[in-house]
């Protein structure tokens, strides 16, 4: 459903927000970490730089870093940006009136009104999710083993 581009982006970030208080990363480390490949991973940090989601510092001690809390950055964000809006049935897209060459006439198509509702409901998982719901996601469990 979500480009490589955006799978990636999201795979940084959540490095990204795990490493935040260590200070920025460096490309080639987050690249070897995450199995990114170099150059694709610097095209995707410098759409999410000019975002306003990451910082950089050049130099030694130099690299990229969260400029947002983890918390502030929404996932449907980082999807819109590498993969744009959702896509959808065209009759969905309209104003749900218009009926589409598939439908006929039938203003309330089964199939348009699935597909509104599945598109509502992505829509509104991806504007709830954070970067922190998936960075929290994605730590090991600490458990005390019951001896």
């Amino acid at each position: 459903m979500f480009s490589m581009k955006t799978k990636y982006a999201i795979k940084a970030l959540i490095r990204l927000a795990h490493k935040r208080h260590n200070g920025p990363v460096l490309i080639a480390d987050l690249s070897v970490e995450e199995g990114i490949p170099k150059k694709f991973l610097e095209n995707i940090l410098l759409s999410l730089k000019n975002e306003g989601m990451l910082a950089s510092r050049k130099g030694k001690g130099g690299g990229y870093a969260l400029l947002r809390r983890p918390e502030d950055i929404r996932i449907a964000q980082v999807v819109q940006l590498f993969d744009g809006p959702l896509a959808v049935p065209s009759c969905v897209k309209m104003s749900m009136v218009r009926s589409c060459n598939a439908c006929g006439e039938s203003p309330q198509c089964g199939l348009r009104l699935v597909m509104a509702e599945l598109k509502e409901s992505i829509s509104g998982c991806l504007d709830r999710l954070t970067l922190l719901d998936l960075v929290l996601e994605s730590e090991e469990p600490v458990f005390d083993p019951v001896i």
